[in-house]
């Protein structure tokens, strides 16, 4: 079968990086797993062996006929529900399995493992992890520059980085080398595991519908021109006295960029904002 160039496929072919997902992710029996992209089925085929339900989600047509043949019986008996569908439309709330559609709210404990398109990283990750039913967890082989900048492996925080860490704990587990797709992209890979996923971090700042959005206005504002420093790139959001008081509430210099503030002073810094009345008209 032959990569599709427009979808961004590269078939995963080694066995240890097949065999390091399935542990990292800990799929076993009793536990659903969304499977996104699942190609000609190597993963999906260690995913069931290690006895997981599996609802995996391929956009490719031509990939259907292929998978519904290699998993003839684990997709009659059940274990296995293929969807043909754009992850990128997909509602995770409402994923048929068993015969029957999923009441709204039962899929809170499930785990996404997947060999995602580097075009869509990001989209992925934040569809996810910003999800109403987000998973407990996500096991995911991505671009290595890309988990690098995810665990802030250099000790400088990004916009990526952030917005992962707000929902869980990601951990940079190994490299993949290109060598082991079919074909080979330009670049090395790395699987990445993000655990804890909750919205915690929003409903202890306060509302958590609000406190995410400004959570988000606010580090997209900080990063908004990378060379200046934080204290200015966020006067385009708050009144300049104001930002001089939380920073100084939060012990933070007010020469520092925003790739230096961790993620809790980001959200102490957050705390300050709210409780002051300087926000200026958006």
């Amino acid at each position: 079968m032959q990569a599709k160039k427009s979808l961004g496929q590269h078939f995963l072919k080694s066995q240890k990086a097949i065999e390091t997902m399935v542990k990292t992710s800990g799929a076993q029996t009793g536990d659903l797993v969304l499977e996104i992209g699942p190609g000609m089925g190597v993963l999906t085929e260690a995913l069931l062996q290690a006895g997981a339900s599996v609802v995996a989600v391929e956009k490719d047509d031509l990939l259907i006929p292929v998978l519904e043949e290699k998993f003839e019986k684990e997709i009659k008996s059940g274990q296995l529900k293929l969807i043909h569908d754009d992850i990128l439309n997909f509602d995770v709330s409402k994923v048929p399995f068993g015969g029957s559609e999923l009441p709204r709210g039962t899929l809170d404990t499930y785990k996404l493992v997947a060999n995602i398109p580097y075009y869509i990283t990001g989209q992925i990750i934040r569809i996810f992890l910003e999800a109403e039913n987000q998973p407990e967890s996500m096991t995911l082989l991505v671009q290595k520059e890309v988990a690098e900048r995810i665990v802030a492996r250099d000790e400088k925080e990004s916009l990526l980085s952030l917005s992962v860490k707000a929902y869980g704990t990601p951990k940079y587990v190994e490299k993949v080398p290109r060598g082991a797709f079919a074909p080979a992209p330009n670049v090395d890979s790395a699987i990445i595991h993000i655990s804890n996923i909750s919205k915690n971090n929003f409903r202890k700042n306060g509302s958590c519908e609000k406190c995410e959005k400004e959570f988000f206005e606010l580090i997209h504002a900080g990063f908004a021109h990378k060379r200046k420093m934080l204290l200015p790139n966020l006067s385009s959001l708050y009144a300049k006295d104001a930002l001089s008081r939380a920073f100084a509430e939060c012990k933070l210099d007010v020469k520092c960029r925003a790739e230096d503030v961790p993620l809790q002073k980001w959200f102490e810094l957050l705390r300050e904002l709210f409780s002051q009345e300087e926000i200026i008209e958006r």
